[in-house]
């Protein structure tokens, strides 16, 4: 025969236990949530070019044509972020692009501020666009031993408070404090200015905000 004690013990583990139960979806909330639903460009600004992001078969594609751009261009998240966690993954197939995060877009579609770079001979780099240059470079050997051509590449961007930390195919590349970089900004997708037509392919872009 159990006690009543016993019982009152066991009702209250079992509240416990249920209670932590319910609480799990709440704390799942908090995590990540896509950026990009793969059917179109909702919560995204286009660059002024018309055609140069497209949305194929559930990916964010750049691209440009034969008439050369006459300034990088982007595609830019329609609010600005501040602390964050940022994935995504990229397949490059040629050209020069970049994943700009804490940064500020211009009347003119002008995008200023720190870059993951995607590109050939850049792989590894943090770049600051319109502003410092290269901030910092992984080494460029270790950095193209990283990269799976013509596949998907994932990088995981880190940025809180004036630290930002960057993850390529699973190896730290990049960890950087800098009170330089803005406490906020916009997420972006860059074309840049190519001689030849290019393009590059995102997905499975999504944000845990901090």
């Amino acid at each position: 025969m159990i006690r009543p004690r016993y019982r009152r013990a066991m009702a209250l583990s079992s509240a416990l236990i249920l209670g932590l139960a319910w609480q799990a979806p709440a704390q799942e909330s908090k995590g990540f949530r896509p950026l990009f639903n793969g059917k179109d460009l909702t919560g995204w600004v286009k660059p002024d070019v018309p055609g140069l992001f497209t949305v194929e078969d559930g990916q964010i594609v750049g691209r440009t044509g034969t008439e050369k751009l006459k300034k990088n261009e982007f595609l830019v998240t329609d609010r600005p972020y501040k602390d964050f966690v940022l994935k995504a993954k990229v397949k490059f197939r040629n050209g020069n692009s970049g994943i700009q995060f804490r940064s500020k877009r211009a009347a003119n579609g002008a995008v200023s501020g720190p870059q993951a770079d995607v590109a050939d001979g850049y792989w590894g780099l943090l770049y600051e666009e319109r502003d410092r240059g290269i901030l910092e470079r992984y080494p460029k050997e270790k950095a193209e031993a990283l990269v799976k051509k013509g596949d998907w590449n994932e990088f995981v961007i880190t940025a809180k408070g004036t630290h930002v930390t960057i993850d390529f195919n699973g190896t730290r590349i990049i960890d950087r404090e800098d009170p330089h970089f803005a406490p906020e900004g916009i997420i972006a997708l860059q074309l840049h200015v190519w001689p030849q037509p290019m393009e590059v392919r995102f997905k499975d872009i999504e944000i845990e905000e901090l």
